[in-house]
């Protein structure tokens, strides 16, 4: 999730997403019109009176709002703290914690699979919620307070532990989801406890989307369709991990004996006749046996119909290339693929020469074979350990 960067903080970046600038004046508003009703909900709960007369007038519902807002954003914060510094004393990276419209997200550079380091790792975030929650709670009944002082501790006190509760529900991949995987994990293969844990998180995110369309509250119905997407993409990704593992790129790619290639020179014209005819859409673009460039059926079609003979594949084709090397993991070809845009990857040795090409078709079709017919269809740990009637179609 992409944010802008507003600081670092032991060793973690801090995102704002732009969909964080929209919420928080929101809820500064809708905390600062309902200031009265929200005081007498903090009372009751806590049993502490709050003068609401006192937090009404002029300005200062708005700014009691906009503090709580912000407070509230802050105990976010740390309950992602909670989670990252966890993860980081088991010697996971953090990519960073990014705020945004649902609340906020650690970006793991990799989730753990020992079920014991997910549990801690899940429950230290909601565990921090219930210490802010319960220091804010006996600041509130142990110190005589404003009463716009104590409004807004009692309202922290109250979100956090809402907060903690909340994340514990079985949506994953929320917390509760996490810590319901990582419990399944004790005596099933990760892969599988993640898609049980997904499969309960989709049916939470239904409820929840029920309850908020029956509601009224479209925040609540966004919230569900994430968890529903999220718990999808997990377990998708989850599952291919545990599928490609121990295979590598050179188990997969086509190899370069037997790839379609261009050169530089090659009319785009006779370029879209060779697609055609091929039926390829990308082709590597070679120059005295050396890979300079990749071409693809795009390219091609950003010339115009009647300039195509003068513009040659050199004109157009890409020349700052992402690549792999024939011994990486199969899932990092995927990654690549997915954080350059691009559907394949030529591969390249040490020495820069090209080997072979993989495509995006290639990963899909060896996934599905191992799937349904187990790793040893796909040749992983035999001689050649290639299968090459998936890559030659694909380019």
């Amino acid at each position: 999730m992409r944010g802008i960067r507003i600081g670092r903080v032991a060793g973690i970046p801090i995102q704002l997403n732009w969909t964080f600038l929209l919420i928080l004046p929101l809820f500064a508003y809708l905390i600062g019109s309902q200031v009265g009703e929200f005081s007498g909900i903090v009372s009751d709960t806590f049993g502490v009176p709050i003068a609401a007369e006192a937090l009404t007038g002029g300005v200062v519902p708005w700014v009691l709002g906009t503090v709580a807002a912000v407070g509230l954003f802050v105990s976010v914060l740390l309950h992602e703290f909670g989670h990252s510094l966890t993860a980081m004393h088991y010697g996971y990276r953090i990519e960073a914690i990014t705020l945004w419209l649902f609340g906020g997200v650690a970006s793991f550079e990799e989730m753990p699979e020992d079920w014991k380091q997910e549990f801690t790792v899940a429950i230290m975030g909601p565990a921090v919620s219930v210490a802010l929650g319960v220091v804010a709670y006996a600041v509130l009944i142990g110190v005589s307070l404003p009463a716009t002082v104590a409004f807004v501790v009692g309202y922290l006190a109250l979100m956090n532990l809402v907060l903690a509760v909340f994340n514990m529900l079985p949506g994953f991949p929320m917390d509760g989801g996490r810590v319901l995987r990582a419990l399944l994990a004790r005596n099933r293969p990760h892969a599988r406890a993640t898609q049980i844990a997904a499969e309960v998180g989709k049916v939470f995110a239904f409820l929840l989307g029920l309850f908020g369309l029956l509601g009224g509250n479209w925040l609540t119905v966004g919230l569900a369709f994430f968890i529903y997407i999220a718990a999808s993409s997990e377990a998708q990704q989850t599952t291919m991990r545990a599928a490609f593992e121990g295979v590598s790129v050179s188990d997969i790619m086509t190899p370069r004996d037997s790839l379609q290639t261009v050169e530089p020179r090659t009319s785009v014209a006779r370029l879209i006749e060779r697609m055609f005819q091929e039926r390829h859409t990308g082709y590597p673009v070679l120059k005295n046996g050396r890979l300079v460039g990749m071409v693809t059926l795009e390219d091609a079609q950003g010339v115009r119909e009647v300039e195509r003979d003068a513009y040659t594949v050199e004109d157009v084709m890409e020349r700052d290339i992402a690549s792999v090397t024939p011994g990486a993991d199969a899932l990092t070809a995927l990654e690549t693929m997915q954080q350059s845009g691009v559907g394949r990857l030529p591969v390249l040795d040490a020495d820069g020469e090209l080997v072979g090409l993989i495509s995006r078709t290639d990963l899909m079709t060896a996934l599905n074979i191992i799937q349904r017919g187990g790793r040893e269809s796909l040749g992983v740990g035999s001689d050649t350990g290639v299968l090459p009637d998936i890559g030659g179609r694909s380019v």
